[in-house]
Parts: C-alpha cells; sequence; structure tokens
C-alpha cells in the first residue's frame, strides 16, 4: 500500500533523522560499526562495576534523578538503566519524531507511569476521550492511582480542563470499533494541559502524533512493535522533560524492561514499516469483503469513507491500519458464535501480530469498561496478520455461516 503522506520529507544526513523505513533498520544501531559487530549485543548484568564509590555515587544520582548515565560513570544498576533497553527506545523516539522514550514492563505500566508522574506534580484530574483501551478506561475509572477522571467528548475536551489537570487522554484510531480523533484539534484545545496519545494501532508507520501537538506516545510495545506475540512491553516517546520524569518512576515502581524483550523490540522494529503496510492492505479487503457480507450489519474501518468524515486518513494518518471492528447480525450469541468457529484465525484477545487473531471486546478487553461505554456485545475486533487475505475470508466466511445456521 502506498503511503498517503510521506512521513519524512527531508533529505537524511548524519545529522538528521532518516527517514521512516530506514529508521526502522538502523536507529539505535549506528555505533555497530564501531564496536566491531553485526547485531547490537544483549546486555544482562543486573549489577555493574562500579569505578570508585565518587563516580560510582555521582552515576547513581544522575540515573535515580531520571537521567542518563554519564560517560565516565557506571549503568549501577538494571531496574535504573539498560543499555539494550535503551537501543530500543531510541528507536521508537527516532520513529516517533521525539527527543526521548522510556521503556516499561508492559503498556500498562507506561501509562502508570504518566499518570503517576502527573499525579506527584499535583495534577490528579485526567481527561479522557473515549473510546480507550478496556485497561486504561479501567485504571482511570476505579481511581485506583489516585486519579480523578472527566470523560468528554474530542470537541469538549476545554470545558472539561480545570486547574489540577495533569493529562488528557485519547487513543486513535481507538480501541475497539476504530474511531478517529482529530490531534492536533485536540492539542489546541488543551491549552498548556499535556495530550496523551496512544498510537498502538497506527504505529510510527502511519501515524506520528507528537507532530500534531501530542506531547506523550504511548505504544502497547506488545502489539505491532514487537510483532510476533512474544513479548510483553510498553514505550513513551515524548520531550527530554517527561523521559526525565517518567525514569525515576519506573525505577521506584519497578516496571523496568527486561532487557531480552528490549532486544527482541529493537529486534522487531526493524521489519515494523514491512509488516504495518501488507498488514494494512489485508485489513483494508477485509472491510470491503466484510460490508457485503449478509451476516455482517457494520464495519468498523478508518479506510472506509463513513469511518473518516473529517478525512484524517491521508493527513493525520498515511494509511488505515491493520484492525478490523465489524457488528454480527444476531447481536452477541451469534459475534460470539462466530469467534468460536473460526479454524484459521485464532480467537485470542492482543494485536499487532504476524498471525490474525479476533476477539469479543465486550466479553474480554472492555470487560471491566461501564455499561455505558461497553463496545456493543455484537462488535468482533479483527487484528489482521500476514496470511493471503482470501484465505482469511474464507474462514470468516465459514465462521460467519456456521454461527448463522446454530
Amino acid at each position: 500500500m502506498t503511503s498517503a503522506v510521506p512521513l519524512r520529507t527531508t533529505t537524511a544526513t548524519a545529522d538528521a533523522p532518516h527517514r521512516t523505513d530506514t529508521a526502522a533498520v538502523h536507529a539505535g544501531r549506528r555505533d555497530l560499526r564501531q564496536l566491531g559487530v553485526h547485531v547490537p549485543p544483549l546486555e544482562m548484568s543486573t549489577t555493574n562495576p562500579l569505578p570508585c564509590v565518587e563516580r560510582g555515587g555521582a552515576s547513581y544520582e544522575a540515573l535515580a534523578g531520571g537521567g542518563l548515565p554519564p560517560g565516565d560513570g557506571s549503568h549501577v544498576y538494571q531496574r535504573l538503566w539498560n543499555p539494550t533497553t535503551a537501543r530500543f527506545e531510541e528507536a521508537v523516539a527516532e520513529l516517533e519524531g521525539c527527543a526521548q522514550a522510556v521503556a516499561f514492563s508492559s503498556g500498562m505500566a507506561a501509562i502508570t507511569a504518566c499518570l503517576l508522574a502527573a499525579r506527584s506534580c499535583g495534577k490528579g484530574h485526567v481527561v479522557g476521550v473515549r473510546p480507550l483501551y478496556g485497561g486504561t478506561d479501567h485504571v482511570l475509572a476505579s481511581g485506583l492511582l489516585g486519579t480523578e477522571v472527566s470523560w468528554a467528548r474530542p470537541e469538549r475536551v476545554a470545558e472539561a480542563l480545570r486547574p489540577d489537570t495533569g493529562l488528557v487522554i485519547v487513543e486513535t484510531p481507538g480501541n475497539p470499533t476504530l474511531e478517529l480523533v482529530d490531534i492536533a484539534a485536540v492539542a489546541d484545545r488543551c491549552g498548556d494541559v499535556p495530550l496523551l496519545v496512544d498510537n498502538t494501532f497506527a504505529t510510527p508507520v502511519l501515524q506520528r502524533p507528537a507532530e500534531h501537538g501530542a506531547t506523550l506516545v504511548v505504544h502497547s510495545a506488545t502489539k505491532y512493535l514487537g510483532g510476533h506475540g512474544d513479548v510483553l512491553a510498553g514505550v513513551v516517546a515524548t520531550d527530554e522533560e517527561w523521559a526525565t520524569r517518567l525514569r525515576p518512576v519506573r525505577a521506584l515502581t519497578g516496571g523496568v524492561l527486561h532487557p531480552l524483550a528490549g532486544y527482541l523490540l529493537h529486534r522487531g522494529v526493524q521489519t515494523l514499516p514491512l509488516r504495518v503496510r501488507h498488514q494494512s492492505a489485508s485489513a483494508r479487503r477485509l472491510a470491503t469483503w466484510l460490508t457485503g457480507h449478509p451476516a455482517v450489519e457494520r464495519v468498523y474501518y478508518p479506510g472506509l469513507p463513513q469511518c473518516d468524515p473529517a478525512g484524517l486518513v491521508g493527513r493525520q494518518m498515511s494509511g488505515p491500519g491493520a484492525v478490523v471492528a465489524f457488528t454480527v447480525r444476531g447481536g452477541g450469541a451469534a459475534a460470539a458464535a462466530t469467534a468460536d468457529a473460526c479454524e484459521l484465525i485464532t480467537h485470542a484477545v492482543s494485536l499487532g501480530g504476524v498471525d490474525t487473531l479476533i476477539q469479543h471486546p465486550a466479553s474480554l478487553t472492555h470487560r471491566p469498561v461501564t455499561p455505558d461505554a461497553r463496545p456493543d456485545a455484537a462488535v468482533l475486533r479483527l487484528s489482521v496478520g500476514l496470511e493471503d487475505p482470501a484465505d482469511l475470508c474464507e474462514d470468516l466466511d465459514r465462521a460467519l455461516r456456521a454461527a448463522g445456521r446454530a
């Protein structure tokens, strides 16, 4: 699929970032020739030798305060900083067009760190724009972290702000029904309040929220960044000030990413553009096919004109992505039967891997969401993988027809 919006418009130089496809391959690896290796080393040490008490103490103070390791010091301890994880962070920061990135043990650990960092500055109020991932929605609605949430539509964000508002949180495309939010418009309504955008569905291949005014760009790196369903992780791309605030939260709460996970994620990023574009092309075919299926009542996909009335695909996003949602005729029972009847497509939560997954959001990822905001029971979410889309259509057709007969 050809990108409608070029993600890089400048020619790369030694001092300028490369275009997306090049950055995915080389970011976080540019010192390898100097090191005399072709792939990054995997640094597994939990503790590191100290050059002396004075420099060791200075290193600890710098890292515990959210800074980076001093050149003549030590990494001290893996909970504070790890060079393998840092390579992955550098890659994500470059791909998102941000100054720095901070990796975490899961996407929810990343969201939690952002909320705690805001609250520690006396900003315990959050404005949330639904739909959000069920875990994010749940942690906001529960008040578990001592935050208070006001829910608002994108156009009403400014009215929901208070003096103690620390964050505005949006997800676009939204989980699970792929609603799009105009990031620049919301950022303008935020004023001085930082805007956090969950960019998990789009990835930096298709959308870079920082270019549209977002302060914090969050990923469940478990999904597309890892891409193979074998790593649990989260990451926040942001400016230097916020990164410095997030690192101490990570260290103190223990939400650190294991270096092996950082290594696998850094490797996964190399193929991210290829995977996302191929999966998006297949998703477009499936979405178009589903719109004509007699057992499907409605299809949610940003590549369909009716799902993108503001024309954000081509302006904010360079493509519609690889997640499709649809409503099955017959309600929740028919939707559940369809998911159960799939054979090639795996019935499982999560998304963004090389194989296609189907799940029932109302029963699973969005089960903790309050009933008034929970997805309709007839909705299924499909994460399209790298299989031939004709095979996926055949499997879905069998499942939909079997559910209809049942």
